[in-house]
């Protein structure tokens, strides 16, 4: 990266003894996100891993079911059905005066769940029926060395059913390539999968298979107590530095909890007394449609929002309305940077590229909910940090994905600005992205939150 200084933006010259401390931070953010990836196989280990990131800096919990109250300075957590979760720092000011400052990523990742009856004999060989969830890359999980990980529901008695989270931790799957000798024209023709006949995982062999079981053993628990799973496969393979000086990273599922994982830190390293409220919303569900009670579609942020601004609001007319006003959500999701194999499927003008710092993201028909003032918001802190942000749209002749964004910012009326750190192989097994962006996203989420 001898040419970084110049990648990050006219006017932002540093020493050589300044690259070289920015080069380390962003190898030291990169495996702290590393750690972060691999405790999170699932969604729900996610938000376990952000919950006890945080309380491990004096956030409390909060229940949805309780009635609540808050004091400025409070450092709270709310988890609904263990999958998503919106954290916050109370502001020294009313929301009705001061806003709030919001940063939303997802959990999920695209990827194969396990159907609720999944056991399968067929040929001799022991398998599980699976589903794809989101926009799965379906090659990439072939020949790979896959886990079953997820959570158990469980009959704790009395009519009360428990959630306990697993992770058996080992190889026990793969969904094995057919060989070439038996499709000759593979590499010429290309290799076309059918959802439901070729990407069923092999777990072994033998004529009888008990998946139920071996969730119990995992658990240490009687099978019969077993009432359901959301049971996902995962790579086994750790997150890794790569790259000739550690510039890149390589890993599973950093769509998206590369971003989340940037949210959780930048709020957990906030000093106290900040005048709005500081709050990350991580979601489950986005890679499908966030058409869920767990979902940016579905009602937590505003739930969460609405009574932050309720308890520390006493007497001021109209504040909800008025809080929503005078705030901003940072929507954090990763973005494509330009492939060198495969440039021209980028507008040439918004090609992002790898350690040049976090990418805003416009779409003039919505998928992305930027506009020309927050992007304006985000490029000065962006400059606060010391980079320029760099610019993503679509190809005119390409369709455009979409993110939490523009649903977020249209149930709430919430000023929004949609973006990310570049990445490659976006919804692969395995994805790329840079090291030194997972520093410049925690920084400038950081930022993001109290400015």
């Amino acid at each position: 990266m001898t040419d970084l200084d110049k990648s990050l933006g006219d006017g932002f010259a540093r020493t050589p003894e300044d690259m070289a401390t920015l080069v380390a931070a962003g190898v030291a953010a990169a495996r702290r996100m590393l750690a972060f990836i691999d405790a999170s196989p699932t969604p729900h280990h996610a938000v376990a891993t952000a919950v006890a990131r945080l309380a491990a800096v004096g956030f409390l919990p909060l229940a949805e079911e309780d009635a609540w109250t808050l004091l400025p300075g409070d450092r709270r957590f709310v988890v609904r059905d263990t999958s998503t979760l919106v954290a916050f720092v109370v502001g020294e000011r009313s929301p009705a005066l001061a806003g709030f400052r919001i940063v939303g990523a997802h959990t999920d990742s695209p990827n194969l769940r396990i159907k609720p009856n999944p056991d399968l004999v067929r040929s001799g060989y022991l398998q599980l029926g699976v589903e794809p969830y989101g926009g799965v890359l379906l090659t990439t999980w072939l020949d790979r060395d896959l886990s079953i990980a997820g959570r158990v529901l469980v009959d704790e008695g009395n009519g009360r059913v428990g959630s306990r989270l697993v992770d058996l931790r080992r190889p026990v799957a793969r969904v094995p390539n057919l060989a070439i000798h038996l499709d000759r024209k593979v590499n010429t023709d290309g290799l076309l999968l059918n959802q439901q006949r070729h990407m069923v995982p092999v777990l072994g062999t033998g004529s009888r298979i008990d998946l139920a079981g071996e969730l119990a053993v995992a658990l240490e628990l009687k099978k019969e107590r077993i009432l359901g799973h959301d049971l996902s496969l995962y790579d086994t393979q750790p997150g890794a530095l790569g790259g000739l000086h550690d510039e890149l990273v390589y890993s599973a599922r950093l769509d998206n909890l590369a971003s989340s994982f940037a949210a959780v830190e930048a709020l957990a390293s906030l000093p106290p007394g900040g005048a709005a409220s500081s709050v990350i919303a991580l979601y489950d569900h986005e890679e499908c449609g966030s058409r869920s009670a767990v979902g940016a579609a579905g009602s937590v942020l505003h739930d969460v929002l609405s009574r932050i601004t309720e308890c520390h609001s006493e007497g001021q007319a109209q504040a909800f309305a008025r809080a929503m006003a005078q705030s901003l959500l940072v929507s954090a999701d990763m973005a494509h940077a330009v492939h060198p194999n495969y440039s021209d499927r980028h507008d040439p003008e918004h090609a992002p590229q790898l350690n040049r710092g976090l990418v805003i993201k416009s779409n003039v028909n919505q998928s992305y909910a930027t506009t020309g003032v927050t992007r304006a918001r985000f490029t000065e802190t962006c400059r606060q940090v010391g980079f320029a942000p760099q610019s993503f749209v679509v190809r005119s002749d390409l369709p455009c994905g979409s993110t939490i964004g523009p649903i977020a910012s249209a149930q709430l009326g919430l000023k929004t600005v949609d973006v990310g750190a570049p990445m490659l192989s976006m919804h692969s097994c395995r994805e790329l992205c840079g090291s030194l962006d997972v520093h410049l996203a925690v920084e400038t989420y950081r930022i993001a939150l109290v400015s």
